[in-house]
Formats: C-alpha cells, structure tokens, sequence
C-alpha cells in the first residue's frame, strides 16, 4: 500500500467533521432572515427573528381561544361560547354573570358556574406549553391573559412572568371589605354549593376574578414597561374587544413585529394595510403552533417537555 492509500487519523477526522456538517445543515430550519425594515409574510419569518436571534423579548397576549383546545368555551363564538349556554342560570343577561352589581344581588348563578371553571378540571394543552417553552429558552418577557382558567400556571409558566388580567383563582377576597380570604377554603365552600362568607364583616367572599364594573389588578397597569422592552408579540385566540386589554396590543414600539395567531383578524389586524412588521396566520391554532414549532425544529423539545409535565418521573424513598 502507498502512502497515498493509507487513511491518516486527519483525514479520518476532517471526513467525520464534514459529514457533522452535511448532516447538521439537512436537518436546520430552512428559513431566511428578513430584511431590516422589510415586510414579514408568514411564520417562517417570525420563525427566523427567533431563530437568527433578532427576538429575544417575547410578549404574549392571550384569551379563551387558546384554552378551547383543553375542553374550555370562549365567551362568544356562536352556539358554543359561554355566553350561549347561560339559561339555565336564569339571569337578565349573559353578562350578568359576571357584573358586580348583579353579583351582589344574586351570587349564586356565579358560584354555579364557577364549580365548572375551577382548576383542576380541565388540563394544559399543546398552547401552554409553547408558551412554557419559550420561557425555558429565555424568550418570554411576559404573557398576558384574559384567562381566569389557571392553565397557563398549571404548564409551569412562573407567576412572576404572568400578568393575569382578568384575575385568578389562586387568591380570594371579601367582596364588602376587600380583607383576603384563604382561597382554598373559599373553594371548599364553593364546590360544596355553600356561599363563603368573610369572618370580619360577614360579606361574600369570591375568587379574585375581575368583573364588570371593577378594576383590573395594579399589576396589569405596569404593561408599559413590558411593552417598551418587547421585540416580538404574539397575539393569540383572543377577540380584542374587552377594554382595556384590547388596547396592550398597540403598546409595543412601531416597527416591533406582531404575530396574530387566531380564527379571525381582530384589532389592528383589521386595518388594510396591516403594517410591513404584522403578520397574521388564521385557522385552529395549535394547528398554527405546531407549523411555527416544526419550522424552528423544536419538535423534538416540546415532546419532552409535555411528557415532564404530563407524566412526571416519580422518586420514591427507599
């Protein structure tokens, strides 16, 4: 044999190292970095902000649209939103269930439904746990909700990067005198059609769920400072109607980009033209999430992390 036959370790080395990158390059997303300032078309450019690095800031303004999925209706789609399936709480309207001065008339027809939207009866879904993941890469700024369903802290997000808008049920009030009242007593109560009562002033205690005619939570109104930081918001299942937390999505920075993920075009969304940085995607949406995922080849990511979440590894003590 020459010494030209003879396979060197370098060779060897050089022919495994280019094999790495053939092999690394075929599987990479296949998408193209935008240009500065020019127009966003669809998820592989949003996509490619993430991956390139140009986003790294995400904001996320939700609604009910992303707990359907989980088995939750919206208020107002047609025959199966919420508002639709309320007459068999007898009351004037459909929002009367959730105005303040109806509830302290009559509280019982929102104790009634309210056993049905408690967590613990319904689970995350596929949604959530895109939100959770983009949190585990150190993507979320912050995610903003509508929901009062709990599911977006029962995927894991951190109640430090939650603004839930429209309240929770994690915590609990006097509706007379405002003193806190342990939530999970007031659950107990509420599960066993019983009327939590405050042990100071004998008022009706209730889960800490905005209603009409109340404020939102102090925390809510810090938004400006979150949406100054963002470079990238998602807008999803939400219809952009309810005041004031329609109006967070114009509050990030003019050419920051803007991704809609819902059934129909909504908001600023609208507007014709959309803006050069808007992009909007309509249909189901963990059908659109699952496309946004396999484009930044977190396919493999996400199966673990719903896995972890869904059947977690048990120790026992020996």
């Amino acid at each position: 044999m020459t010494v030209s036959d003879q396979p060197t370790s370098t060779s060897r080395k050089e022919h495994s190292q280019k094999a790495g990158k053939a092999s690394s390059v075929k599987s990479a997303p296949l998408v193209k970095v935008p240009s500065v300032g020019g127009k966003l078309k669809n998820l592989n450019d949003i996509a490619a902000l993430i991956l390139y690095k140009r986003c790294k800031n995400i904001i996320i303004i939700a609604g009910a649209g992303i707990s359907t999925a989980s088995g939750i209706p919206d208020f107002r789609t047609p025959g199966t939103g919420l508002y639709d399936n309320l007459q068999q709480y007898n009351i004037p309207c459909p929002e009367a269930i959730f105005d303040i001065d109806y509830f302290t008339y009559n509280p019982k027809p929102f104790f009634s439904l309210v056993k049905e939207l408690y967590p613990g009866n319904y689970q995350p879904n596929y949604i959530h746990y895109f939100v959770k993941m983009l949190h585990e890469k150190g993507l979320l700024l912050k995610m903003y909700t509508q929901n009062i369903d709990g599911l977006e802290r029962k995927a894991g997000i951190p109640s430090e990067k939650l603004v839930e808008a429209h309240g929770t049920f994690s915590t609990a009030s006097c509706h007379s005198c405002c003193k806190p009242f342990p939530a999970k007593i007031a659950q107990e109560a509420i599960m066993n059609d019983k009327i939590p009562r405050c042990k100071a002033c004998s008022g009706i205690v209730k889960p800490d769920i905005v209603f009409f005619g109340e404020d939102l939570p102090k925390r809510f109104y810090r938004f400006s400072k979150d949406f100054v930081n963002a470079d990238l918001v998602f807008i999803m299942g939400t219809s952009l109607e309810i005041e004031p937390f329609a109006s967070i999505v114009d509050s990030a920075r003019s050419y920051v980009p803007r991704l809609l993920l819902n059934r129909d075009l909504v908001g600023p969304f609208k507007r014709k033209p959309m803006r050069n940085t808007d992009v909007a995607e309509l249909g189901d949406l963990i059908e659109n999430i699952k496309r946004l995922v396999g484009i930044l080849g977190w396919e493999e990511k996400m199966d673990e992390l719903i896995r972890a979440h869904t059947h977690p590894v048990r120790i026992f003590n020996k």
